[in-house]
Order: structure tokens, then C-alpha cells, then sequence
């Protein structure tokens, strides 16, 4: 029961986060106009719009299929991060709810992994380090 909880959890909360944010996130990058985005950490527009694109939008199907789930579940765990506490920071606490609670639900995937249905549990990656073994769960 607790493996399909985290097959809903998992695909459901990805999905939304792919629709809602990702697939728009990578419309507006492919654009022809000029891209206007959010510069939180200061590496300029582009490439945080290159970054929250491939987060939101590679790593979320990535996390769907349960594939490489730890490791995807990193760069969403960080754009939540900054979301939520960078970008968000002087903004009331409805307008950072969102993305602190994907925060809250790509680390808590992070910690117990993505379950017995998952793409991990049919293509195994063999490597002697546990942190790999890991991260590739």
C-alpha cells in the first residue's frame, strides 16, 4: 500500500509541476521573443530560466518514470528551494506556499525513494558505491 501511495505522490505531484511549470518554462525559453525571467541568484535571466526549465521540466518526467528518482529529485529540491525562500522571500506566505510545499514533497520522495513502482526497480544501476546506489534508486 505505502509503494502505491508513493506511485500517486510521485506522479501526480510531477505531473503538476511538469504542466504547470515546466512545459511553460521551456515554451518560453524555445520562443522567438526576448526572454524576461526571474534572476534570483544573480547568474543572469537565461540561464536561470535554463535551469528551472530543466529541472521542472526534465526532472519532473524523470521522477514520473521513477527513473534516476533521487538524483532528479536534486535540481527540483533546489528550484523549489530558491523559489520558495530566494525568489519568494519578501513575498506574504500564500504567494511561497507552492513551491514550499513541492519542496516539502520532493524531499520527502528524496528520503524514502521512489517505491517498488518505478523504472528503478526494473533497470538497476551496479556500481560498489552506496552514495550511487543511492542516488540512482
Amino acid at each position: 500500500m505505502n509503494d502505491l501511495a508513493l506511485l500517486f505522490l510521485r506522479t501526480f505531484s510531477s505531473a503538476f509541476m511538469l504542466f504547470a511549470h515546466g512545459l511553460p518554462k521551456l515554451n518560453r525559453l524555445f520562443s522567438s521573443g526576448e526572454i524576461s525571467f526571474a534572476d534570483p541568484l544573480g547568474i543572469g535571466t537565461v540561464p536561470s530560466l535554463v535551469l528551472a526549465a530543466f529541472s521542472e521540466f526534465l526532472c519532473s518526467i524523470l521522477v514520473i518514470a521513477g527513473f534516476l528518482t533521487r538524483a532528479s529529485l536534486i535540481p527540483l529540491i533546489i528550484t523549489m528551494f530558491v523559489a520558495g525562500f530566494v525568489h519568494h522571500a519578501e513575498d506574504p506566505f500564500a504567494q511561497k506556499e507552492k513551491a514550499l510545499l513541492f519542496l516539502l514533497i520532493y524531499i520527502f520522495l528524496f528520503i524514502t525513494g521512489p517505491g517498488k513502482y518505478s523504472m528503478n526497480r526494473i533497470v538497476k544501476v551496479k556500481s560498489s558505491n552506496k552514495l550511487i546506489k543511492f542516488l540512482a534508486e
